[in-house]
């Protein structure tokens, strides 16, 4: 029986794989030392030496321990099980599942691959790789910019009769405005590593073209736009009100987003860290486009990200009664505003993660006091732990996405020390993080395989390593 997403997760979630895992887990450390929870190397979906490399170096460092363990296991995920590498129009082309979802989100495949982009200027073949990933998300927005994931090719979806513009080659087509941020972060961050400009040919400033028309159309200043979406489901936000278009917005220079990156839809459609992100997204294509002397592809970006952040300046901040001046989580532009946070990415905790504000930033600084606190309806506090989560899985469940980004945008010692031991007994005993857990028993968890919240994790150990290298020891010992 073929599960859709919400089904697989009401699966999950009942506990019995978590508690089988745990098990599992005290039988092998009863027997003896860690046991790799990896693929056998034949049945990898492709290996990196550097990535394979950067594993040995660390296990070394942290010898035979937990996270040690957890790192050989999560940081390679991706590469390990999601990838599909080849050739596509003879470019290389690299198809990027979820995990669990046989499926490419644009946002997601960029994120899991984002920590190994460190690495490609000493590995020929994982470079190649990454320009496959940009070379498949060029081909995808090309298809389709409103849509958030796509098919391997023309395998159509369970959400084929989504009454919206859909096609065989979509997975799934909800408007979420970081679904065209993350392949421009993919790209810059590419191109500033290995100096290579061979992803950014003709098709790609098309893509970049219809990203910056596509976040026009959605600012509404003339109409409603080309996008509507609306679903029969019992989920109300899996699916917008008002004929598909959402709740209204007054037009100020915002950009309008169906869904939040959790897929879930938005309340008020300018949702402030997207549109934050889309400032940041465009600047770095500006630069890009330069570089490729695509003066006027360039112009255009950085028009559209100044026009953007005037309005998160004029709109998206509020002087709140607790906290001072903060980030509201999404606003209408007639004056309503929603204090919250959400654990997927963009969130307002990830904004300096993102490259959007500096870590030191007042407003940020107040932001975050706030969304980490019991005033945040979605951070959540229990016995195992505490932690944002969101609506998409429900009530008391911490995401460990949220937990990571907490310290990989931290720069309290302590606070750092306690993201990383909060993670490293949360996974249940199977090796793995997951996209949420309970606050009070982690072996109540929903996916068992979520490449993006492994090799995020991966990425914190390794910033942790490069920067405070006793306190992973530390850690790791505890």
């Amino acid at each position: 029986m073929k599960l859709n997403r919400r089904e697989a997760m009401k699966l999950a979630i009942s506990g019995a794989v978590g508690l089988a895992a745990k098990s599992s887990f005290l039988s092998s450390q009863a027997a003896g030392p860690f046991l790799s929870r990896r693929p056998e190397p034949a049945k990898r979906n492709f290996t990196s030496p550097a990535v394979e490399a950067k594993i040995a170096e660390l296990k070394h460092f942290l010898g035979d321990t937990e996270l040690a363990w957890l790192f050989e296991n999560c940081f390679p995920n991706t590469l390990d099980t999601t990838v599909r590498a080849g050739t596509l129009d003879g470019k290389p082309d690299t198809f990027v599942i979820t995990g669990d979802i046989p499926a490419m989100w644009l946002r997601d495949s960029s994120a899991q691959v984002w920590p190994y982009v460190p690495l490609a200027r000493e590995d020929p073949q994982l470079r190649r790789l990454l320009a496959g990933v940009i070379h498949r998300q060029t081909h995808s927005i090309l298809i389709d910019p409103y849509a958030n994931a796509f098919n391997y090719d023309r395998e159509s979806s369970e959400f084929a009769h989504d009454l919206t513009d859909m096609k065989p080659e979509l997975h799934e087509r909800k408007w979420e405005i970081d679904s065209l941020c993350y392949p421009i972060r993919l790209a810059h961050g590419y191109w500033k590593t290995t100096g290579d400009l061979a992803p950014f040919d003709a098709k790609w400033r098309d893509a970049m073209r219809l990203v910056i028309q596509t976040f026009r159309e959605q600012q509404r200043f003339r109409s409603l736009g080309p996008y509507s979406f609306r679903r029969n489901t019992a989920t109300p936000n899996d699916t917008l009100n008002l004929n598909g278009y959402g709740n209204p917005v007054r037009p100020c220079g915002l950009i309008a987003s169906g869904f939040r990156p959790s897929d879930d839809a938005c309340i008020y459609p300018f949702l402030i860290p997207s549109n934050l992100f889309a400032v940041t997204a465009l600047k770095t294509l500006a630069e890009i486009a330069a570089s490729l002397g695509a003066n006027n592809l360039a112009q255009d970006a950085q028009s559209l990200a100044k026009q953007v952040l005037d309005a998160i300046e004029k709109y998206g901040t509020a002087q709140h009664g607790k906290y001072g001046v903060v980030y509201a989580y999404e606003v209408d532009g007639f004056g309503n505003q929603l204090f919250m946070d959400d654990a997927n990415v963009p969130s307002l905790l990830s904004l300096p993660y993102l490259g959007c504000v500096s870590a030191e930033n007042p407003i940020y600084r107040n932001t975050r006091r706030l969304v980490l606190s019991g005033d945040n309806p979605y951070f959540f506090r229990g016995t195992a732990a505490e932690g944002i989560g969101g609506p998409h899985v429900g009530l008391d469940m911490i995401w460990p996405l949220a937990i990571t980004l907490r310290g990989l945008t931290s720069s309290d010692e302590a606070e750092i020390a306690i993201c990383l031991q909060t993670l490293i007994r949360t996974h249940a005993g199977t090796g793995f993080m997951h996209e949420s857990f309970h606050k009070d028993d982690p072996a109540k968890f929903t996916r068992s395989w979520f490449a993006w919240a492994n090799t995020l994790f991966g990425e914190l150990v390794l910033k942790i390593y490069r920067e405070n290298p006793e306190l992973l020891r530390r850690a790791a010992r505890t």
